[in-house]
């Protein structure tokens, strides 16, 4: 039968369904539609390796979430991103059917061209398929080099939602650092029937002057005294059950000031509370709250009023900071109380919200009123101690905390999700990011002996190496992938199962990239210092272990310097010192020096200086806006973790002999980024649903294949500009349908290097 004939056999059941499961999942509200013809869910960074092992262990179970896909519907042994395997190239390319350099982001964060030599811009607010740049000047391309499948979708009169998925945020997108500069992708390129921005940085401030972020707070019994009685009261008027003496904080504990304002800020109180009737005197409870007091509530979304947080229940209590513009909110976790409040740890995350973009204000206030504001997101910067506050926590408390944001974020998100699905009904496509688990991978991929247990000690390697630490480390795996697994399983049941238990949908479920350790933080700036490079005129901008390296050419950068001549010198120094560049430790590498850089591409440049392209040429793997050199490392090294102060690795040079190294000991474990044909950097690949053979396996696929297998899903032809071919989702062996491929073989030309 034929796909389309197929799925509309299967409408009527899918609407009771969805129906039922919106009953369960908003609040008994019921939803009288569809759910989406095609979901598609990417899980940041899940490996295939990964998924199977803690299938067969019994992590992840059989018969839901992703075990269900597998059971039920195809997998591909290999999905092969793009270059770089990264988060903002690979989501971009998987959302086009192009690879990073015709889609023109080539990274997390790199540098236009037509912006000012020292200015960035992230590959996630990039403009996408580039824009025209003729004569110098920036100007949004009629005929880009790559399109977001929705463009083709939306024309064709069908329904998207995107749920934090990268590139659909509503934004008009400028060149950064360009006085008055024109909009270069306009948002409704980046807009869809209901339209989620991903969540952005507001904070907050501190009081105390400390920098921005998250902060940890270590109190003592001194700092608190007998509550008033306004608070015992406004306790008692909230129907709060408490015994004994409530003590409270002689002085507010901060002052949070988000970006947004309110102006003054809000002046941070907390309560302990003894909630426990059993006649001795043991607090349980703390109660962060503002300068308005405990309000009694009930409280109408965004707002949330005072945060209960309770020790013993290891669970986070969110707080909304009244009066922000852009809506944004904290997470109070508590990390230990002890019961006479002689130590007290607790951590107060970072303020977040979701961007206010006009085209999709009323997509994010419904958002914001009906699901609350953006969640706190699992941060890095705790369990690393980079934000103010932590030094004075065991590991394992700032752990906790890392654990609780990577369950209560992958919720929140699924959550915005559900919504969103509900919110257009009979929608053609749904689009979900959820951001688990590459933080918990970045942070606790630690699988190779050469990775230091404890950062800060060089020795802890090998047989020094902790195996409690990474015992429990892989545990945290486990977190990120049950909890990843969980928001797949909430999606499945919204949209419904059949008699077979197969999803009343089409449900693709794909990461960006996979996951590799690394040992050795790599300085780059160093680098290139070690080697005498110019900082004026050559600059890198990395992103995980892949450089972007820019010379600053006259004509091209509005404030270049360096002449066509001496830029073609430049480039060849680069790429000879980045080849020949040898890591010598034997207690990284074997009996040979290894190469620390795997991958070296230069930009292509015409013959004559005077070639008005010149500074402008592009490859299969450089794009407009990638670096005039390219390259990454092997693996095992990776661009970002080098500590302040420097760690020295064992066995290398003391300070004496190398006063600024390039290598040095990290203080985390996993990345991506690498070489795309590496297996380390396969994505996964699963699929389930009414179009979907049960129990096929595919060999091979690529991230570039995600966007046409859609479109020929939904029985839309692609654009003109789409690299990948249509996954055939009933045939087993390469995957691909044969016809489809006939009419790219063009474009599969270059399949080896994507």
């Amino acid at each position: 039968m034929p796909i389309e004939k197929l799925r509309r056999a299967r409408r009527a059941d899918c609407v009771v369904s969805f129906a039922l499961a919106a009953a369960f999942s908003f609040g008994g509200v019921v939803a009288h539609a569809a759910p989406p013809k095609v979901v598609v869910i990417s899980l940041d960074g899940a490996t295939p390796e990964l998924v199977h092992q803690f299938v067969r262990d019994g992590t992840l179970p059989r018969d839901r979430g992703l075990g269900l896909l597998i059971r039920t519907g195809v997998t591909a042994d290999r999905n092969v991103t793009v270059n770089p395997s990264l988060t903002a190239a690979a989501h971009i390319a998987m959302t086009t059917g192009s690879t990073a350099a015709r889609n023109d982001i080539p990274s997390n964060t790199f540098h236009l061209v037509a912006s000012p030599f020292a200015t960035t811009i992230s590959g996630f607010g990039a403009p996408i398929g580039g824009y025209t740049f003729t004569n110098h000047v920036a100007e949004e391309s009629a005929s880009p080099t790559a399109e977001p499948l929705w463009l083709a979708l939306r024309a064709a009169k069908m329904k998207v939602v995107t749920a934090t998925f990268p590139g659909g945020d509503g934004a008009d997108i400028r060149v950064p650092g360009l006085a008055g500069s024109p909009i270069i992708q306009s948002a409704a390129k980046r807009t869809v029937d209901y339209t989620v921005p991903f969540g952005a940085f507001d904070g907050p401030n501190s009081s105390a002057g400390a920098p921005a972020g998250a902060r940890g707070f270590v109190l003592n019994a001194s700092q608190f005294a007998d509550a008033p009685p306004s608070t015992v009261a406004q306790l008692t008027a909230a129907g709060k059950t408490f015994f004994g003496t409530v003590k409270q904080t002689t002085a507010p504990v901060e002052t949070i000031t988000a970006f947004s304002g309110p102006a003054g800020g809000r002046a941070i109180s907390v309560a302990a509370l003894d909630t426990t009737n059993d006649g001795v005197t043991n607090y349980d409870t703390l109660v962060f709250f503002d300068q308005a007091g405990i309000q009694p509530g009930p409280f109408a979304l965004p707002s949330t009023g005072p945060a209960y947080v309770k020790a013993s229940e290891q669970r986070s209590g969110r707080f909304f900071i009244e009066g922000s513009g852009n809506k944004s909110g904290v997470g109070f976790y508590v990390t230990f109380l002890a019961p006479d409040l002689s130590t007290v740890r607790f951590s107060r995350s970072s303020a977040n919200f979701i961007p206010r973009n006009a085209p999709v204000l009323a997509n994010v206030d419904d958002i914001n009123n009906n699901v609350g504001f953006w969640a706190p997101q699992a941060d890095f910067r705790i369990p690393e101690r980079l934000s103010p506050g932590y030094d004075n926590f065991p590991d394992i408390e700032l752990e906790a905390v890392y654990e609780d944001l990577v369950r209560t974020f992958v919720d929140y998100q699924t959550r915005v999700a559900l919504r969103a699905m509900e919110r257009v009904p009979d929608a053609d496509l749904a689009m979900v990011y959820i951001e688990q688990p590459d933080g918990s991978e970045h942070q606790f991929l630690m699988t190779d002996p050469r990775q230091a247990s404890n950062p800060r000690d060089p020795t802890s390697i090998g047989a020094n190496q902790d195996p409690a630490k990474r015992a429990r480390y892989m545990n945290y795996l486990r977190t990120a992938y049950q909890a990843a697994n969980g928001a797949v399983e909430r999606i499945i049941q919204a949209v419904g199962t059949d008699g077979r238990g197969r999803p009343r949908s089409d449900i693709i479920v794909v990461s960006d990239h996979g996951f590799a350790p690394f040992h050795t933080a790599v300085n780059m700036s160093a680098f290139l210092a070690s080697r005498g490079f110019d900082a004026a005129k050559v600059r890198a901008i990395t992103s995980g272990p892949a450089a972007n390296i820019y010379i600053s050419l006259k004509g091209r950068e509005p404030n270049g310097v360096v002449e066509p001549s001496e830029y073609l010198v430049l480039q060849q120094q680069l790429v000879a010192a980045l080849r020949e560049f040898r890591d010598v430790n034997p207690n990284y590498v074997g009996r040979r020096p290894d190469p620390v850089f795997d991958q070296v591409f230069a930009r292509p440049t015409p013959k004559e200086l005077t070639d008005p392209t010149f500074g402008l040429g592009t490859s299969r793997v450089i794009g407009q806006d990638s670096g005039d050199v390219y390259a990454t490392l092997s693996l095992g090294y990776n661009f970002d973790g080098t500590q302040t102060p420097v760690v020295r690795r064992l066995g290398d040079p003391d300070a004496a002999a190398d006063p600024n190294p390039v290598l040095s000991v990290p203080n985390f474990y996993g990345a991506h980024g690498y070489d795309p044909r590496l297996k380390e950097m396969s994505a996964i690949f699963f699929a389930a649903g009414p179009a979907v053979c049960e129990r096929g396996e595919i060999e091979r696929v690529r991230n570039i294949d995600v966007a046409p297998t859609i479109l020929r899903l939904l029985g839309v032809d692609p654009a003109a500009t789409v690299q990948g071919r249509a996954i055939d989702l009933c045939r087993r062996g390469h995957g691909h349908d044969d016809d489809h491929q006939r009419g790219h073989q063009h474009h599969d030309r270059h399949e080896h290097d994507d």
